[in-house]
């Protein structure tokens, strides 16, 4: 029998397919894990689709939906190659996808992931799980967070600890003894910083944080960036670049601030509001445990360290977990779920009227 799943995503930064193969039983272990960067012209076309007022035309969209797919059936591929490991091994392929829109609010709420499935499991052979957020979405639910379940099986103990995921955009998951499970996005980790950096160095990221190390806060655009309604909304809330990019950015300048300058507040914009979401979603908190792209920054590991005081910041590799695949496991996880017919979601966190199987699948040809 299969005993193994592979996880797939693509986070909200869009810079590479994380992969990961996982054994859930007797306990969870990660046998092998990889990360295999976009194609420089296809991420550019990814990222130009998150402006606020991005548009594509149908036969650009079906294009682009089987070209990830095939990115990320080369992305489980690899990882199969790499750890010597046979496709008849393998239970199903949980494939997040790319998200290109995620609007969970308004009259027709919607979140639209692209990585055509089918191509996945052509190309690879193995029994496929995609589509994971939409079914939630249509229950009410904001479609997202969905790992605060994985988070409550693998790390919840005694004490109450917060999982911080520092992709894009970071959301949090509240695990406290004897509560509901409770999570959210918090608004940009580093989307923003990355999209910056972008615009004036030429880069996909500010690295280490470098950049925003040698600028200086400009109080006045913090203040006014940090006033967004969304950050003092309410959970169950979601969010992502199709709403903090540099649309949102640009349209809150105000003179002639210096990049670095922009760069330094961006990053007092991530820390100021994740911690406070922190400290007001789970007051009691001991320990903060963060995952994601995120935790390579050490400007913005230290700035939350600071922020979090006295309560203490590390990162999953503290609790066993590769802090880079937890989000990857975590879709190997929801695929292991929707063979077995179980809920993924949970509705305290996402606001969904009730449990969900979550996904679709696309069989394996033979």
């Amino acid at each position: 029998m299969s005993s193994l799943h592979l996880g797939l995503i693509s986070g909200t930064s869009a810079d590479g397919i994380d992969a990961a193969l996982v054994r859930f039983e007797p306990r969870l272990e990660v046998i092998g894990a990889t990360t295999t960067p976009y194609p420089d012209e296809l991420r550019r076309r990814l990222l130009a689709l998150t402006s606020t007022n991005a548009a594509i035309a149908l036969d650009d969209y079906g294009a682009l939906d089987v070209a990830v797919g095939a990115c990320f059936a080369d992305a489980a591929l690899s990882l199969l190659c790499e750890t010597g490991t046979d496709r008849t091994h393998v239970a199903a392929i949980g494939s997040h996808g790319q998200t290109v829109r995620h609007r969970p609010g308004g009259e027709h709420p919607f979140t639209l992931q692209i990585g055509d499935p089918s191509v996945i499991a052509e190309r690879t052979r193995i029994t496929t799980i995609a589509d994971f957020r939409r079914a939630d979405v249509a229950a009410g639910g904001q479609g997202a967070p969905l790992l605060p379940a994985l988070h409550a099986a693998l790390f919840s103990s005694g004490e109450t600890r917060v999982v911080l995921n520092l992709g894009g955009i970071a959301n949090i998951t509240i695990l406290a003894p004897g509560r509901d499970v409770l999570g959210f996005d918090t608004g940009p980790a580093n989307c923003l910083l990355d999209a910056w950096a972008l615009r004036h160095l030429g880069t996909t990221r500010d690295e280490g944080g470098a950049w925003a190390a040698r600028g200086r806060v400009d109080r006045d655009l913090l203040a006014t960036l940090s006033s967004d309604p969304y950050f003092s909304a309410a959970p169950p809330k979601s969010t992502g670049r199709e709403y903090f990019n540099l649309d949102w950015l640009d349209a809150r300048m105000r003179g002639n601030v210096a990049p670095e300058n922009v760069q330094a507040t961006l990053l007092a914009l991530s820390a100021d509001t994740i911690a406070s979401a922190i400290r007001v979603g789970a007051p009691d908190v001991r320990a903060a445990f963060a995952c994601g792209g995120g935790v390579h920054n050490p400007a913005l590991m230290d700035a939350l360290a600071e922020r979090l005081a006295p309560s203490t910041l590390h990162t999953t590799a503290t609790l066993g977990l590769d802090p880079d695949y937890v989000e990857a496991t975590g879709f190997a996880w929801l695929a292991r779920a929707r063979l077995a017919g179980t809920p993924g979601n949970i509705p305290a966190v996402t606001g969904a009227r009730g449990p969900r199987i979550l996904g679709a699948i696309y069989p394996a040809s033979s």
